[in-house]
C-alpha cells in the first residue's frame, strides 16, 4: 500500500492522473468527501461525494480506513476496496491529506508513505492562488495550514518534489520508489 500525501495545492491529483495515464499497475482508491463537486469532476472517478449525514454513517459503521475533517468538510478512504485489492495481491495507491496519512500510519505503519513537496512555499502559495477553486476564506486557511503540513515531513518514508512543468519527473520518482520497495529482501506486510 502506497500512501501519497502533501499540502493542499501541491499537485497530488495531477500526479495521480499522470500515473494512471502512463498505465502504472496500481489500484487507485477513490476518496470519499463531503465537499461540493468542482467543475469537470466526475462522481466515482475523482471522489465519492456524500452528504455529511451519510458520511457520518460510514464513520459510525467503521467503514473508513481513515477520515478527517479538513477545511470544514469530511474526507475519508473506504476500507472495502483497499482490503479487496490487497487480498488479491494488487498494489494500492491511496491519496490523503497529511492528517489522513498520520491516521493510516498508526493503523498500517508498514505502508509506503510518500510526501509530495512543492519546490518552495512561495510556489505552493502561487499554485493555490491561481486554482480559483476556493473561497477567499478557504484559500487563506489552506495557505495558513501549508507550513504546518510541511513540518510533518519526518513522518514519511520518502519525499518527491513536484516542480512546475516537470510532473513526469515526479511520477518517475514515485515509480522508482515502488520498484525499489518491491525488491526489498524483507517485504512490507499490511494487515487491515
Amino acid at each position: 500500500m502506497v500512501v501519497l500525501s502533501g499540502p493542499s495545492g501541491v499537485g497530488k491529483d495531477a500526479v495521480l492522473a499522470r500515473m494512471k495515464h502512463q498505465g502504472l499497475s496500481l489500484d487507485y482508491i477513490t476518496t470519499a468527501t463531503t465537499r461540493p463537486i468542482r467543475p469537470k469532476e466526475i462522481e466515482g472517478r475523482d471522489y465519492y461525494f456524500y452528504k455529511k449525514e451519510d458520511f457520518r454513517a460510514l464513520i459510525d459503521q467503521d467503514e473508513l480506513l481513515e477520515w478527517a475533517e479538513v477545511y470544514g468538510n469530511y474526507y475519508g478512504v473506504p476500507k472495502a476496496p483497499v482490503r479487496e485489492s490487497l487480498k488479491n495481491g494488487r498494489d494500492v495507491m491511496v491519496k490523503v491529506d497529511v492528517q489522513g496519512a498520520a491516521s493510516i500510519k498508526r493503523m498500517a505503519p508498514e505502508a509506503i508513505f510518500i510526501f509530495l513537496l512543492p519546490p518552495s512555499l512561495e510556489e505552493l502559495n502561487k499554485r493555490l492562488s491561481h486554482r480559483l477553486t476556493e473561497s477567499p476564506e478557504t484559500l487563506k486557511r489552506r495557505l495558513d495550514t501549508a507550513p504546518k503540513e510541511l513540518a510533518e515531513l519526518q513522518m514519511f518514508d520518502y519525499f518527491v518534489v513536484n516542480e512546475e512543468g516537470r510532473i513526469d519527473q515526479a511520477v518517475d520518482t514515485i515509480s522508482a520508489i515502488i520498484t525499489a520497495e518491491k525488491a526489498r529482501i524483507h517485504p512490507r506486510r499490511i494487515d487491515l
